[in-house]
């Protein structure tokens, strides 16, 4: 089986498509909401402007999760890197001396 096709055990689906499918069901969910539900205009805008703000502090929150993780991997691999550069140094050292 390719790389391609292993996913990362949600089906193949990455964290974007995740986020993109919450947020496209949030706003169908909010229009079957308003068609079925129907109030007047002032209740129908506060109820709206509730909701962006709610999508908007969620997204926003991702977002900062996302950083979060991404600083953390990018930690990760620059420490990698580090020990890497080391043992080559170590490694070469002991060739000098041999």
């Amino acid at each position: 089986m390719s790389q391609q096709n292993q996913g990362t055990g949600s089906g193949g689906m990455g964290s974007g498509t995740v986020l993109l499918a919450f947020v496209a069901g949030a706003a169908v969910g909010a229009a079957v909401a308003l068609l079925f539900a129907p109030a007047s205009g002032t209740e129908t805008r506060a109820y709206v402007n509730r909701r962006a703000r709610e999508a908007r502090d969620r997204a926003a929150q991702a977002a900062e999760q996302g950083r979060e993780v991404f600083n953390r991997q990018r930690e990760n691999i620059t420490t990698a890197f580090e020990r890497a550069r080391q043992a080559q140094r170590h490694a070469g050292e002991g060739e000098q001396e041999a």
